[in-house]
């Protein structure tokens, strides 16, 4: 039992936000196993609102990542003219780095990625079930760890399916019907590069007792 928790836990510390992949395939039997996991996830009153279409032609990966570079664009360039981006990277000391993250994000490259992926999942969830933006997220999450215990990369991305006009192209692309919502874009392939883990906030800073700031665990 306990060699099962660590295993566990092992895949939920190495998931990654995986944005280059090799030319290898995803298998069918891995991709079922994938979208199995989204399927057993929770659903507030076992509603089951979501849905997935699974993209793997080309022509479909390449409109996917026109929308995403735009959908991207649009949502930093914002950012980037209101100050909130140079608010986040303030910590970031290497300007040359900080210029390069604003072009990459301004320019909404940091999306357009998901034409290499063999795969991408577009995730829905239908209109009228009020937990559909919370159960599609832990229908996603269950797909983000099933691929990390397989070995291979994901990334999640919500940028492209913001702005409605971004979403009315995916769905007549794709020929969603109206009653559901496009809520993620996900990409899958085999990773050709997996980024160093980020910092992560301490318990210490995250966890209070029975109220607010009062820290939980002692430092």
């Amino acid at each position: 039992m306990e060699d099962t928790k660590d295993v566990f836990f092992q895949v939920i510390k190495e998931r990654r936000s995986v944005r280059k992949y090799t030319d290898e395939k995803v298998t069918e039997e891995d991709l079922k196993l994938i979208l199995e996991s989204a399927r057993q996830a929770p659903s507030g009153e076992n509603a089951q609102p979501w849905r997935f279409i699974v993209i793997k032609d080309q022509d479909n990966k390449d409109f996917l990542s026109y929308v995403g570079k735009n959908g991207s664009g649009r949502r930093f360039t914002g950012e980037f003219l209101s100050k909130q981006m140079q608010t986040r990277f303030e910590g970031l000391q290497d300007e040359e780095k900080k210029k390069a993250a604003f072009k990459k994000l301004t320019s909404g490259n940091v999306s357009a990625f998901v034409s290499e992926a063999d795969v991408n999942i577009l995730v829905l969830g239908k209109k009228d079930v009020w937990d559909a933006p919370f159960d599609t997220s832990a229908a996603i999450e269950n797909m983000l760890l099933t691929v990390t215990s397989l070995g291979l990369g994901a990334c999640w991305l919500v940028a492209p399916c913001i702005d409605v006009r971004d979403e009315m192209r995916m769905k007549n692309h794709f020929q969603v019907p109206d009653e559901f919502k496009i809520y993620a874009i996900i990409s899958i392939g085999v990773p050709a590069k997996i980024a160093n883990p980020r910092p992560r906030i301490s318990l210490t800073q995250l966890v209070f007792d029975e109220k607010f700031g009062e820290a939980y665990y002692e430092a």
